[in-house]
């Protein structure tokens, strides 16, 4: 007879073997336990009623900004993705770049290529080459499906609880299980799955931002004004979603001349000023 704790284990297994995609910038396969056909319509329908309760800013050379270098950005993500073989890849994506006034130091892509930038965030990035250092790595979140991953991983962690408490039969275990559970999850997995997508996104924007046409070597600075502006004020990188400021400026560093040599790739030998 097949116990509860086998089943639950095969019944994993199967949800991870037969829901996966394939992230097109590293070739791995992915957790996508939500499929894009149903992620995209509500991350749609969010970002409508995301602007419907906020102020859009339409008109200036900021709101103008933001919409070229979107454009931009999403036409060398394209151009990546089709010369290396995934042509069609965006097909679904529906772009819309918006600016929105608030102070807050904050920019995001939801799935499907919905992007809003807010005012607060034009100070730190200082130039259009700034801002496409963060479009780029926002873009990317998206492309690499970052979104759908997340929400799988949380789908999973659900599982996991549900389970421990299906196969824990002494009431004292399951107690026990489910004070360090959470916590061990959340700090052994959950956020070193997050900073892991931060630091991939960087790779693949500042990749897609230098094929755009802008200058990789910002994207350090950018962050070294992250930095400043944050005064001190993060968390330890073990207790975070993202890697430490430190670490990400490091990485860029390093990047930048690979990113330079991918763009040479597509033709781009200089950066737009």
């Amino acid at each position: 007879m097949i116990s509860s704790k086998n089943i639950l284990s095969l019944l994993v297994l199967s949800l991870i073997i037969f829901s996966c995609a394939t992230n097109p910038f590293t070739g791995k396969k992915t957790m996508a336990l939500v499929p894009n056909s149903d992620l995209f319509p509500t991350s749609f329908a969010q970002y409508d009623a995301f602007l419907a309760e906020n102020k859009i800013v339409t008109g200036t050379k900021d709101a103008q900004m933001i919409t070229r270098v979107g454009e931009r950005i999403a036409a060398a993500s394209e151009r990546w993705l089709s010369a290396n073989g995934y042509h069609g890849y965006l097909d679904d994506y529906k772009w819309e770049y918006h600016l929105v006034d608030d102070p807050t130091e904050n920019a995001w892509c939801m799935p499907g290529g919905k992007i809003v930038f807010y005012t607060g965030i034009l100070p730190v990035a200082q130039s259009e080459t700034g801002v496409a250092v963060i479009m780029g790595h926002e873009v990317a979140h998206a492309l690499a499906n970052h979104g759908q991953q997340r929400m799988s991983a949380g789908m999973l962690q659900q599982f996991g609880a549900v389970a421990g408490n299906v196969v824990l039969q002494d009431e004292s275990d399951r107690n026990l299980f489910n004070e360090y559970y959470g916590v061990g999850t959340q700090v052994g997995a959950m956020l070193p799955f997050s900073r892991s997508h931060e630091t991939e996104a960087d790779k693949i924007g500042l990749y897609i931002m230098a094929v755009a046409g802008y200058d990789p070597t910002e994207a350090s600075k950018l962050w070294e004004r992250m930095k400043a502006s944050n005064k001190g004020g993060e968390p330890a990188e073990l207790l975070s979603t993202h890697p430490s400021n430190d670490s990400r400026i490091s990485n860029l560093k390093s990047l930048a001349p690979h990113a330079i040599a991918e763009a040479k790739k597509f033709g781009v030998t200089s950066f737009r000023e």
